[in-house]
């Protein structure tokens, strides 16, 4: 009987030795990869320390509550003055492409940073503005080429698009990208005036 125990005894100390390798093989040693970082709450908006030492989530230009850019109807806006009065002055006029937070077609909340051709002015703090985008649209009515310019890194050819309208307030502007040229400004203003009955300032 002592000699079974014995034989027991070894057999389960061997057991408890290959079990605790595999879980010793099991558990990383190294140091993760950065692109391995677990994901935490944190992660899911940018913070920044407030004046009272809290954090407080950061909101992208755009996108804050009451400086929001719109997507508005522009049928149902037949009083708009469009204008060449560019001011590189921090404050987006028209003629000036900027940069802001644009909302998807969807209207869903969801959006993405893009650069938008300021029209005409809305109000003290809002302005008119018509989207940007470098995918090609040759021969679609809605779309007008404007070629290349300052606003765009890559140095691609960008179409404005002259069916969706935009309101963007001073403080939803992410920054200045470009002033285009009177020239190029005129042909979207010429297209937007003969498809709306808007008014070119003189």
């Amino acid at each position: 009987m002592s000699n079974t125990n014995g034989i027991l005894a070894a057999l389960a100390q061997i057991l408890l030795k290959i079990l605790g390798s595999n879980r010793a093989s099991r558990t990383p040693t190294g140091p993760r990869r950065p692109d391995a970082r677990l994901r935490t709450s944190s992660d899911e908006a940018p913070t920044a320390q407030g004046a009272s030492g809290g954090t407080a989530v950061v909101v992208d230009a755009g996108r804050g509550a009451g400086t929001e850019t719109i997507r508005i109807d522009p049928d149902r806006i037949p009083g708009v003055r469009i204008s060449y009065a560019p001011d590189r002055d921090g404050a987006p006029d028209a003629g000036e492409i900027v940069w802001t937070w644009v909302p998807y077609e969807e209207n869903d909340g969801r959006g993405k940073d893009r650069p938008v051709l300021v029209i005409g002015r809305e109000s003290a703090e809002r302005v008119y503005a018509v989207r940007l985008t470098s995918k090609a649209h040759d021969r679609d009515r809605d779309y007008l080429s404007i070629g290349s310019g300052g606003w765009d890194s890559q140095g691609r050819e960008s179409w404005v698009d002259i069916e969706q309208l935009y309101s963007v307030h001073e403080q939803g502007l992410r920054r200045e990208a470009a002033v285009l040229d009177a020239g190029r400004y005129d042909r979207v203003a010429d297209a937007l005036t003969r498809r709306y009955g808007w008014r070119a300032a003189g």
